[in-house]
């Protein structure tokens, strides 16, 4: 009967999981090279603009880099996110995710053009560069049927994957310096190869003498320890080959790059054929010239006098948002985001430069940390959570301290107070487009007042003191940039021309605020290729220059006494300063590297892509119509592999199937051991596993997995002293979903429907014999966590989470529930990156206290000397470090632990940059547990002390790996005193 049940239940779920089923609204658009996966009817309008940038790039990048695709691009377009981003993925097949929104051009770090040509220009790159093989990657290919991912439950693919796709292999520097390089001149030279931001960057650190980053340290260290963290891999990888570029020449820079017959695999190996000498000294050359660069253009702003400034805080302090100042209590209320503190809204004393602590920022952005408005008679800041999602309304009150949130995923930011009728107004971005709107007092609805146009944007408003003008920086879809002016009792009336503009071309009008008497605008921009200030007159509409400052001055804050409270750049952030503006003739300007480059190898002006509006996207579709990922489901690669069964060896291979963006995926795999030892009927190893992601318009997304074992092996197992293996039959089919994604707020919900027989141990227990011959488990599990940490973490620093789990075993006739609960919180501590955690679980089964099922294990680390499993195993509930694995059991349990998370130590010397040593991470644990809380006679308390220190190194410049090393003893009130070694390699 038991049986039948369990037949039942797994064919109904896995026929309801295994049936393809349309993802609602997703529609697909195929070209001869691409196919657009959208969601209908919101992304219709896109469509045709993507096809049409998607081949304007493509076109040309055949052209420079002689490439000839392996496989067609499936671009995803998604609204996941209120600022627009994209990633490019070129295993296991070309595969290209667009978040729509617009993008925001602060300090201009992106270009202001019109973002899909822009993603289009950049990712590309990406795909081609990595895509392109010669003959010797096609036959590894060919011999695979595809290029092989990289996959933890399989390492031997490590070596696969290099084999079929070997440029992915190189740092990020490397691949986000030449899609910057490329993406600029196919620009017209509009972007961060001639990027001002960029000059000033490394014009700050020559000035101040700070460390440029060789290779090695940049990937082991300089992407992890300022506040920029990856964006570093731009800016170095940026400036090396637009340097590369002009020393030598275009061509060799692309030949590099490339991957054609003859090349060599690595980047570096390759890099010194083409050039002749080694990465490490060609970079060192590039250092020497970037400080004589600089040093020069520091000469050239110094020809003018430079603008005094008084700093007001003794630190830099990372990344600032729009500032506000009290002037009867001398403080100024920004939002800050440095590493070692987690981002947050604080008040910075003007007095004494300290920072009070107000409230953390949940999903803050790099560069502009949050979107901030102040009430200063109702003594209230506003300010956006979950800025790369969906975006709240948030509120905190200055007097009390106390926060709520106004409005839930309102998706507005650009927030401006106006003082005369307290309406908040803002920006809302939507299925790829920026409207104007108004938040009325109390703040419980939005107000739409003007939608704007695909590819027009606002940000940077202000409001003038009286209440009468709204100012703003305004861009189009051709990249111009003005200031503009509006007068807000005619937008409430359905008005929206500007009264006054000014074009300022190119050069982003950044942080224009009005001075207290409403007659100018002050704000900065890199009009003279220097960010400065200045000031705009509303009645004349005369711009002048009020600033001269030697790397840049941003976001000015007008007071009474007419000085400007300012941010100036330095290389570890910007600092609050005082300056005096005074209208000047003239300001020092400098010169651009990509400039320079472009002078000298006029070849660069040819790679400039036309319009994407000359090219027909209805012309170039092949095809058309619902997806549905079932249906596309094909051959992504097959390989061989190597798997442990108990203590035998398995030799076989595994077959991978996938949809284009693998929302569908089906693997099989076969092993047999030749071990004579083992019964006949255990030789053979079979798996076979299937998933299927729900598409949705949200990230809410459901997974269904579904699959079957036949004397399960494992890579792991030969390694031990865990084993994963399982004699016998397995099945299961299972649900996941994210019930609320609201970053760093998770609440997932997992189900798992088991079936077994023909079992000689406990699942998941593997030193507890099997007493059953079929075995049908169901869990139901809730984990929710709120997780918050600095820049440049390696760890949770503070937060909590908690997990609810419900399982039941029927076996032999009996049905026996079994309740598991945790609960874990953290706080950081004073020392960077440390933290101290308390970690709670307890459990209670029922049935016969006899009876396995009824009874929970403990013991060991856990962690294989090979793993890939979690790297702090000893925090699970079932761990137990210094005793054996499953040496501690009982009907019910409780179990605590205080874990002590020390700061990381890290390297930027060791090793070299396809194989180095990034950081090394001690903790100290001490572990109480006791089982049998309702019997005295089996009651069990037991407790340990123990240590883990991992060290993180990274192989082929991309795959992590982790090396821990642990100890711990332990002692019982039922058991001797021993202790434990723990060594363990984690793949990936």
């Amino acid at each position: 009967m038991r049986s039948a049940i369990s037949a039942v239940l797994f064919g109904a779920l896995f026929l309801g999981v295994s049936q393809p089923s349309r993802a609602q609204g997703l529609e697909f658009i195929d070209t001869e090279e691409m196919r657009l996966l959208y969601f209908s009817p919101s992304e219709d309008y896109l469509a045709p603009h993507v096809i049409a940038s998607f081949e304007n790039s493509m076109r040309r990048q055949r052209s420079i880099f002689d490439y000839e695709p392996w496989d067609d691009v499936t671009v995803l377009l998604t609204d996941f996110a209120d600022h627009g981003n994209a990633g490019a993925f070129p295993i296991p097949r070309n595969q290209l995710f667009v978040d729509i929104a617009p993008k925001p051009p602060t300090f201009e770090t992106s270009a202001g053009a019109e973002r899909m040509g822009s993603l289009m220009k950049h990712e590309l790159v990406h795909l081609v560069t990595t895509d392109q093989a010669n003959s010797n990657d096609k036959r590894a290919r060919g011999f695979f049927r595809g290029k092989v991912r990289a996959l933890s439950a399989h390492p031997e693919t490590i070596l696969y994957s290099y084999l079929t796709n070997p440029r992915l292999y190189a740092p990020r520097w490397y691949h986000e310096g030449i899609a910057v390089f490329v993406e600029t001149w196919l620009a017209g030279g509009l972007g961060r190869a001639q990027g001002a931001y960029d000059e000033m960057v490394f014009r700050s650190m020559v000035r101040d003498g700070s460390h440029i980053y060789d290779p090695l340290g940049l990937v082991a260290e300089g992407t992890q320890v300022d506040f920029q963290v990856g964006v570093n891999a731009y800016l170095y990888g940026t400036r090396f080959m637009t340097y590369m570029a002009l020393t030598y020449d275009p061509d060799r820079l692309v030949q590099w790059v490339t991957r054609q017959e003859g090349s060599r695999r690595s980047y570096e190996e390759e890099f010194e054929r083409i050039y002749g000498l080694s990465l490490d000294d060609a970079w060192q050359d590039w250092i020497d010239f970037e400080r004589e660069w600089q040093t020069k253009n520091l000469e050239t702003v110094r020809a003018h006098p430079i603008t005094p400034h008084e700093d007001l805080a003794d630190r830099a302090l990372g990344s600032v948002s729009r500032a506000f100042i009290d002037p009867q209590t001398g403080t100024m209320y920004a939002a800050f985001r440095y590493p070692g503190t987690v981002a947050h809204v604080g008040a910075l004393s003007l007095e004494d430069g300290g920072i009070e602590h107000l409230v953390d920022v949940k999903g803050p952005m790099l560069y502009r940390v949050t979107s901030l408005a102040h009430d200063p008679d109702g003594r209230r800041l506003f300010f956006t959570t979950d800025n790369y999602a969906f975006r709240d309304l948030m509120a905190i009150d200055l007097e009390t301290g106390d926060t709520e949130r106004l409005l839930r995923d309102a998706r507005i930011g650009e927030l401006v107070f106006n003082p005369q009728d307290k309406s908040i107004w803002g920006v809302r971005h939507l299925n790829g487009r920026a409207a104007l709107v108004r938040i009325p007092y109390p703040y419980t609805e939005w107000k739409l007042i003007k939608p704007y146009p695909y590819g027009e944007m606002l940000y940077d408003m202000d409001i003038s003191p009286d209440g009468k003008l709204l100012s703003t920086s305004f861009g189009d879809i051709s990249g111009q940039q003005a200031l503009q002016i509006y007068e807000i009792e005619a937008l409430l009336q359905g008005e929206a021309e500007p009264v006054k503009s000014f074009d300022l071309g190119q050069a982003v009008p950044e942080g224009f605020v009005f001075s207290p008497d409403a007659r100018y605008l002050f704000g900065s921009s890199y009009y003279t290729g220097v960010s400065n200030i200045w000031r705009y007159e509303l009645e004349t509409g005369e711009l002048e220059l009020v600033s001269n400052s030697e790397t840049g001055f941003f976001r000015p804050i007008p007071m009474e006494d007419g000085s400007l409270v300012i941010f100036h750049y330095t290389g570890d952030g910007f600092v609050p300063a005082r300056i005096e503006p005074e209208p000047l003739d003239d300001a020092g300007t400098i010169r651009f590297l990509g400039t320079e480059a472009i002078a000298k190898h006029p070849v660069l002006a040819e790679w400039q892509v036309g319009s994407p509006g000359e090219i027909d996207a209805e012309e170039l579709k092949t095809g058309e119509g619902s997806y549905v990922a079932f249906r596309n489901l094909g051959l992504e690669s097959w390989y061989p592999i190597l798997e442990g069964y108990k203590d035998s060896v398995a030799a076989g291979v595994n077959f991978t199937f996938s949809d284009p963006i693998l929302f569908d995926r089906l693997e099989f795999s076969a092993s047999y051991s030749p071990d004579s030892a083992l019964p006949s009927n255990e030789r053979l190893h079979l798996s076979l596993d299937y998933s299927h992601v729900v598409a949705s318009a949200t990230p809410l997304a459901g997974t269904w997995h579904a699959g079957a074992r036949y004397n399960f092996a494992d890579f792991y197992d030969l390694f031990g002293p865990t084993k994963q293996g399982l004699r016998g039959n397995w099945f299961y089919v299972g649900y996941d979903r994210t019930l609320i994604y609201d970053e760093p707020r998770r609440l997932k919900f997992r189900t798992e429907l088991n079936t077994y027989s023909n079992l000689d141990r406990l699942p998941r227990f593997q030193n507890i014999d099997a007493t059953f011959d079929e075995l049908t488990t169901l869990e139901i599990d809730l984990n929710y966590e709120h997780i918050r940490s600095s820049l440049g973490n390696v760890d949770d620093e503070k937060g909590f989470k908690w997990r609810l789990l419900g399982a039941a075993s029927y076996v032999d006739g009996d049905t026996i529930p079994k309740y598991i609960g945790n609960f874990d919180f953290g706080f950081p501590l004073r020392w960077g990156h440390s933290s101290l955690w308390f970690r709670n679980s307890a459990g209670v089964a029922f049935g016969d206290r006899s009876d396995e099922f009824a009874n929970f294990f403990f013991g060991g680390f856990g962690n294989n000397y090979v793993d890939s499993g979690e790297i702090k195993r000893y925090r699970q509930e079932y761990a137990m470090p210094g005793f054996e694995l499953d040496q501690i059991s009982g009907r019910n349990f409780f179990r605590s632990m205080i874990e002590l998370n020390l700061p990381p130590v890290r390297f930027d010397r060791v090793g070299t940059p396809g194989f180095y040593l990034s950081w090394a991470r001690p903790a100290i644990f001490t572990t109480a547990l006791v089982t049998n809380l309702d019997s005295g006679a089996l009651k069990q308390d037991v407790y340990n002390v123990g240590a883990q220190v991992d060290f993180r190194f990274t192989i082929l410049s991309r795959m992590d790996m982790t090396l821990s090393l642990g100890y711990a003893v332990a002692q019982g009130s039922l058991v001797d005193r021993s202790d434990e070694i723990m060594v363990s390699l984690k793949i990936l």
